[in-house]
């Protein structure tokens, strides 16, 4: 919990708000406002990140004032901070005494980002103090500017203390929540501090070329000649990973449909899947797209293709998704787990069910994850997860293949969920997938995420007899 300094070098611990002129603004204090706007979205109003910075995106269309040269420090304030929560809120707790107002929250946000800062970030410790303190004007809280500068210029004094005095904190050092840390300790003795390691690195940036407008080797020499460096995958043959991130609009062709951005992980779907052109193929929880775009470009776009989500808007990413990549697919909003109209009325070959989950395995990308989910979400997705399965293999011919596939690092998700299907359905039986793809569970594959590889996923091919 975080609170307001009991003795802030002048500074009353309940400052007077009287009406006073704003001060100056501080250069670089409006970006650190817009991160504490977009942080109190995610923690306070159960916001994702991903929908409170889209009005900072890339898209002309996006109605930020900050202009284009703060969106990168905003992105990693945001993320920043989120990965780093547990750690902020202890030293907070060091430094303060008395709760902040239920209305300040935004400060609480504020106040974590100058610790993020000072603590994380190579910044310049009077400018990154000046330009956090100034950012309470932009919230209209003016009298919060001796808070901050008492509070954050107390940590630059006192750092090794107080980082000292937090050590044996677990949640500071794993920078994970108690319930899912303990879940991954259980499911993961031997690789769980690997796994949190890698989780609170931040993410390499993974490409997949479109084998049907350009070869991979081909696009590596358009980035090389863009002086942008890339390595190629060795187990990905369309796949290559940036030597450092960078936004989509600068990747050469991507407007054109020649590449997309895709986690080297994630790229073993489509190929695992099988699907052969002229096949009747299901994606049943498709959007955004990636994967089903995927599909598509390894079958030479010749797939009987047929697309789900219940989610019109992201269904509107996938259209756009396949338009950019001159790709087709049938798209249906529907719920799969309740098959009904023309989609539900054709058998198929091969459905991929990427189900919705956790999430836990791609935390690294989505830090807000770690303070989104509940321990009790677990039991509810798997409800969900299970109630897919059933809904869908009806709609599998015999001799035909389902993948399942999650994002999550979870049992109850993953070997559980496919050892209980098995079990209700004896016309089913699970298919091998290559070693290499991850490490061996009763069932399925599980590819953990690590430092400079990918994210982790699990992998079941499900096969009728």
């Amino acid at each position: 919990m975080a609170h307001a300094l009991a003795n802030p070098t002048s500074t009353s611990a309940h400052p007077r708000r009287r009406h006073q002129a704003p001060p100056t603004a501080e250069p670089g204090a409006a970006v650190r406002a817009a991160a504490a706007r977009v942080l109190t979205q995610v923690l306070e109003q159960g916001r994702s990140l991903t929908a409170a910075l889209a009005p900072h995106g890339e898209d002309a269309s996006a109605k930020t004032q900050l202009p284009a040269r703060d969106l990168p420090l905003l992105r990693e304030l945001c993320f920043g901070v989120l990965r780093s929560l547990p750690r902020l809120d202890a030293l907070s707790d060091c430094l303060l005494q008395r709760p902040l107002k239920a209305r300040d929250q935004d400060l609480r946000c504020l106040l974590r980002i100058g610790l993020y800062q000072l603590d994380a970030l190579a910044l310049p410790e009077h400018a990154a103090v000046a330009a956090t303190v100034g950012a309470s004007a932009n919230l209209d809280k003016p009298w919060a500017r001796g808070l901050l500068n008492a509070t954050l210029r107390r940590f630059v004094r006192e750092r090794a203390e107080l980082c000292a005095s937090i050590e044996q904190d677990e949640a500071a050092r794993t920078l994970f929540p108690p319930w899912l840390l303990a879940r991954l300790q259980t499911a993961w003795p031997e690789h769980w501090q690997q796994l949190i390691a890698a989780s609170n690195e931040r993410a390499p940036m993974f490409l997949r070329v479109n084998r049907l407008r350009i070869a991979q080797d081909a696009y590596r020499e358009q980035l090389h000649t863009a002086g942008i460096d890339a390595s190629p995958l060795a187990d990905c043959p369309d796949g290559l990973q940036l030597h450092a991130p960078m936004p989509v609009s600068q990747l050469p062709g991507y407007r054109d449909g020649l590449v997309s951005v895709q986690d080297a992980g994630a790229q073993h779907a489509a190929a695992l899947l099988g699907a052969e052109p002229g096949q009747r193929v299901l994606d049943a929880c498709a959007a955004p797209g990636n994967k089903t775009a995927h599909l598509q470009e390894l079958a030479g776009n010749q797939l009987k293709l047929w697309a789900l989500d219940h989610d019109s808007s992201r269904l509107q990413s996938l259209a756009t998704n396949l338009a950019r990549l001159k790709l087709h697919a049938e798209i249906h909003q529907a719920d799969a787990t309740q098959p009904r109209g023309d989609w539900a009325e054709q058998d198929y070959d091969r459905i991929l069910l990427d189900a919705p989950c956790s999430g836990t395995g791609v935390i690294r990308r989505h830090p807000d994850i770690k303070w989104l989910r509940r321990d009790q979400d677990i039991a509810a997705l798997a409800d969900t997860q299970a109630r897919l399965l059933d809904a869908l293999w009806p709609l599998i011919r015999p001799r035909g293949e389902m993948l399942y596939v999650t994002c999550s690092l979870l049992p109850e998700e993953n070997t559980q969920q496919i050892a209980a299907f098995l079990a209700r359905h004896p016309d089913a039986r699970e298919a091998r997938i290559p070693v290499d793809l991850g490490l061996e569970c009763q069932y399925g594959r599980q590819r953990l995420p690590s430092a400079h590889g990918s994210d982790g996923f699990f992998f079941a091919r499900l096969v009728k007899e």
